[in-house]
């Protein structure tokens, strides 16, 4: 047996042409845009590849974008008063501040500076609170929300299974695991969350219908870990020397792939599995927060 792949890329480019779509609706009836604000401290090679990728697709979709390139020596108080003014201004709808920052950026400070009206990371603790609780008027954290719809573009219902979510940080482990216990349509599982501190780690694995690996250390999830016809969602993405390439390194996910494809149902490859669903929620809680922001301006 060989697993499915489940086609990150083909799932994000449907839902990139739907909010693509949805930018040229609210142009024609607010005479509007999203505005997505883009804050990066520091020369870290890998943050401005990202930061840039999100800019670019800004474009792509049509929406307002402002992207800020601070030096490592901006101060605290030079960052918070760039947000205070971001959050006052009308054309921005959603502000991400890209991590990590420099070690004397206090994460958390820059975070809870952040209105949850236009935490589109949905990091601040108002949206994570309603993000546990089930409610919809906040918004979903960017990679645990496109793992959900992956889920749900391949017909794969998480209700009675047995998920076993690898790693509890709070970008990915804590929050997927709480959506996937939503009593709700597209969740409802019994979830385990296993994590550095679990004895016996694969006996959990083992007895997984759906596994997800988010602990970020390379190839960790071996065959040996996986239940025959098991779902297996790859969060990792991780740098790794190889002679082989000319670029002297390639991306490997969290999941040895070559081995777990052979006893998997389905599987994310990487790249090109849950990476590009990361910016795709992105762009779309942006434009939910300028549907919400331009509602509330006309007073629907």
């Amino acid at each position: 047996m060989s697993g499915i792949l489940i086609d990150g890329k083909k799932v994000s480019s449907d839902i990139n042409a739907a909010s693509a779509a949805s930018v040229e609706r609210m142009h024609n009836e607010y005479g509007k845009v999203p505005g997505l604000a883009v804050i990066v401290v520091g020369d870290d090679p890998a943050s401005h590849v990202y930061v840039n990728r999100k800019e670019a697709m800004c474009r792509e979709l049509g929406l307002h974008s402002e992207k800020y390139e601070l030096p490592a020596e901006t101060t605290m108080q030079e960052l918070l008063a760039l947000i205070d003014r971001l959050n006052r201004d009308d054309r921005i709808h959603g502000i991400l501040v890209q991590s990590p920052p420099p070690p004397h950026i206090d994460e958390e400070k820059v975070v809870a500076a952040i209105v949850p009206e236009k935490d589109v990371d949905c990091f601040h603790p108002v949206n994570v609170g309603k993000m546990l609780l089930g409610r919809r008027d906040g918004f979903y954290p960017c990679t645990p929300y496109g793992v959900m719809l992956l889920l749900d573009a391949y017909g794969i219902d998480p209700a009675g299974k047995h998920a076993v979510v690898i790693g509890r940080s709070n970008i990915v482990g804590k929050p997927l695991t709480a959506m996937l216990l939503q009593k709700e349509k597209g969740a409802n599982a019994t979830v385990t969350c296993v994590h550095s501190g679990t004895v016996d780690l694969a006996k959990y694995t083992r007895d997984a219908d759906i596994l997800i690996a988010a602990i970020g250390k390379p190839e960790f999830v071996t065959g040996d870990m996986v239940k025959p016809g098991a779902v297996v969602i790859d969060v990792g993405i991780n740098r790794i020397a190889d002679s082989t390439r000319k670029s002297g390194s390639r991306l490997v996910g969290d999941v040895k792939f070559q081995e777990v494809v052979e006893k998997a149902s389905y599987i994310t490859p990487v790249p090109g599995g849950v990476g590009p669903m990361t910016i795709a929620v992105l762009m779309q809680n942006t434009i939910k927060g300028a549907e919400r922001a331009f509602k509330a301006a006309v007073g629907k």
